[in-house]
């Protein structure tokens, strides 16, 4: 059983920074792909970053050179830094675990963007 647990979202003021965590339970880490998407209320998830096993990386072109995104396989955890934050960042961030074609969603943590 495969559990994601993200911490670290909340409300930060524009041009503010969080860091986003994720752990994740079982084996293997190493091998999954993993990635954080984000949704706001009327509109599709869409990602935001992802790491390969390898670790390449992938932004989505509005969080580029704001936001990064990094996997500690020892601790089993991935990270998003977002720096220079703003409100249409505000969302619910999802962390996610890929590995071939099966997909693995934490709960989602809320992070909001205003002054």
């Amino acid at each position: 059983q495969v559990q994601l647990v993200e911490s670290g979202g909340g409300l930060v003021q524009p041009g503010g920074s969080l860091r986003l965590s994720c752990a994740k339970s079982g084996t293997f880490f190493s091998r999954y792909a993993m990635g954080w998407y984000r949704q706001v209320p009327g509109k599709q998830r869409e990602l935001v970053a992802a790491i390969s096993s390898d670790s390449t990386t992938n932004y989505a072109d509005s969080v580029k050179g704001r936001f990064t995104i990094s996997r500690d396989n020892a601790k089993k955890t991935v990270y998003l830094q977002m720096n220079s934050l703003k409100p249409e960042d505000t969302a619910v961030y999802y962390c996610n675990a890929r590995i071939g074609t099966i997909d693995y969603w934490g709960q989602g943590t809320q992070v909001t963007v205003s002054s």
